[in-house]
Parts: C-alpha cells; sequence; structure tokens
C-alpha cells in the first residue's frame, strides 16, 4: 500500500508570540504522522534581524541553536529578513507579508504529491490557501495556541489546540504527562452549574483517532476527570462552563472516587 505524505508548515514567529513558545518541533512531526504518514516536507518560516543580530551576541547564538535543532529534526528553515517600520523612532516590526506570501508560495506549489498538510500560523488570510488545497482534494488539519482568527479555524478539516497535545509545549510536572500527579491541559466540555461540578477531558495519547472524543471508548485517546467548582482558581467565572474554546491545566489526582482534577487554571481563551 503506498504510504500517505504529510507536510508541515510553521510560522515560528507567529507560534512564539501568540502562546507557542518552547514548541517541540520533534513532537510537532510526531502528531502530524500519527497514522502512519511519512513526512514530505517540512519547513519552518523565521523572520531574522539581522541588525539585532551585529549588536546583540546572544540573539544570534540562540537563533543559531534553534535553525540548528530544527535541521536535526529534518526541518527547513526559511530565514527572512525582519522589516521595520522606518517612520518610527522605536523598532516597530511591519507585517512580514513577504515570509507569508514564501509559505503560502510554498505550500501551494508543494502540495500535489500530499495527502495532508498541517499548518501553523495566525494570518487570517491563509483561509484562501486553505479552500485551494481542500479544492484539491488535500486534507488540512491546523495547530493554534492563542489569538487566532476563528474563521480560520473553521476553515481547516481539524483545529486543535496546541496546548492539548500531550509534550508539545513544557509543563511543569516531575511525572508523565496522563500519568497520575501529573499536570495536563484540556477543556471543560460539561458542566452542571445546578450541582457546582462537571468533567474536563484531556488527550492521554497521539494516535490517528482523535475523532472518537467519547472517552468511554476503548479507542479513544482522551480521558475524562470529575470536576469540581472548588477547585477552579478563585477569580475563574464558571459562567463561561463549559466551553470547548476554554484551554485549563490541572493535576490529575486519584482519590477514593477515581481521577479527579486539582488545582485548575486557565491557561487560554478567546
Amino acid at each position: 500500500m503506498k504510504s500517505r505524505k504529510v507536510g508541515i508548515y510553521v510560522d515560528a514567529v507567529d507560534v512564539t508570540l501568540n502562546g507557542g513558545f518552547g514548541l517541540r518541533y520533534d513532537i510537532l512531526r510526531k502528531f502530524a504522522c500519527r497514522d502512519g504518514s511519512v513526512p514530505s516536507r517540512l519547513h519552518a518560516y523565521l523572520a531574522f534581524d539581522k541588525d539585532r543580530a551585529k549588536e546583540d551576541q546572544n540573539y544570534k547564538v540562540k537563533t543559531s541553536r534553534f535553525c540548528e535543532v530544527l535541521r536535526d529534526f529534518e526541518y527547513k528553515v526559511i530565514e527572512k529578513p525582519m522589516k521595520f517600520n522606518p517612520e518610527t523612532d522605536s523598532r516597530e516590526r511591519l507585517k512580514k507579508s513577504a515570509l507569508d506570501i514564501h509559505m503560502a508560495t510554498d505550500i501551494l506549489t508543494q502540495s500535489a504529491e500530499m495527502d495532508r498538510i498541517i499548518i501553523l500560523t495566525n494570518e487570517e488570510a491563509f483561509i484562501n490557501v486553505v479552500n485551494a488545497l481542500q479544492n484539491m482534494g488535500i486534507r488540512v488539519e491546523m495547530i493554534g495556541f492563542d489569538n487566532v482568527p476563528p474563521a480560520l479555524k473553521r476553515s481547516v478539516d481539524m483545529f486543535i489546540s496546541g496546548y492539548t497535545i500531550p509534550g508539545l509545549l513544557p509543563v511543569k510536572s516531575p511525572y508523565e504527562w496522563g500519568t497520575v500527579g501529573s499536570r495536563v491541559r484540556g477543556v471543560c466540555y460539561d458542566f452542571s452549574h445546578s450541582d457546582g461540578y462537571g468533567f474536563l477531558r484531556y488527550m492521554a495519547r497521539i494516535d490517528d483517532n482523535l475523532w472518537i472524543t467519547d472517552s468511554r471508548s476503548s479507542e479513544s485517546p482522551y480521558k475524562t476527570v470529575f470536576a469540581h467548582v472548588s477547585q477552579f482558581e478563585p477569580d475563574f467565572d464558571s459562567a463561561f462552563l463549559p466551553s470547548r474554546d476554554l484551554i485549563f491545566e490541572f493535576d490529575l489526582v486519584q482519590n477514593e472516587k477515581g481521577l479527579v482534577a486539582e488545582d485548575i487554571v486557565l491557561i487560554s481563551a478567546p
């Protein structure tokens, strides 16, 4: 059987500035290939400040190391000079239109042999790229963190918050994601205001059954835990629950009632 091919295209600047600082590109590759697909093109687009690099050795070294790590994971790093507004005294960054156009062009010209494409960007203009890919019969998935335009989320075949993918971002916990005592991230998909409790769902493993959200199924990669209103941070307004858009971080604790969520903190909201 012919192997399916997948492409990954990441606007590294958008990711970093919108909640994705510390993104693990090796885990991103693992997630993209979760169904046995073969990585065809792995691209990361980086806006690079050449003037700052001349003055700031630390910035230069960190950028170089970042590129080296990505190349270890077989990503192609496309660097473009960062442009600034000449009409201001401050180093105000202009919209990186050249980088966006380069990324969009690469996606469209390289997609012919691909079955699935995963994009990470916050630019709403990519809706046109998504539509073009879908018209060619290519599945388009998107991973995002903060400030993703709702219309862009709705345009793709699957949107998933990068906060909820195990290991994609660092989480302060001495235990492995999903084990008792670990700290994980997920959504509150059910909540009873009259009873003061609900249920949180988190991804326990990365596999190709992400569409099976009912955690009662043995094939589902998701798990569900009990969440009492008293465990949410004091200033959180539970009137917003349930919600698929709010991302929470919480501890998995085992007690006499089973697995429950404690120390529930909101980490991302629209």
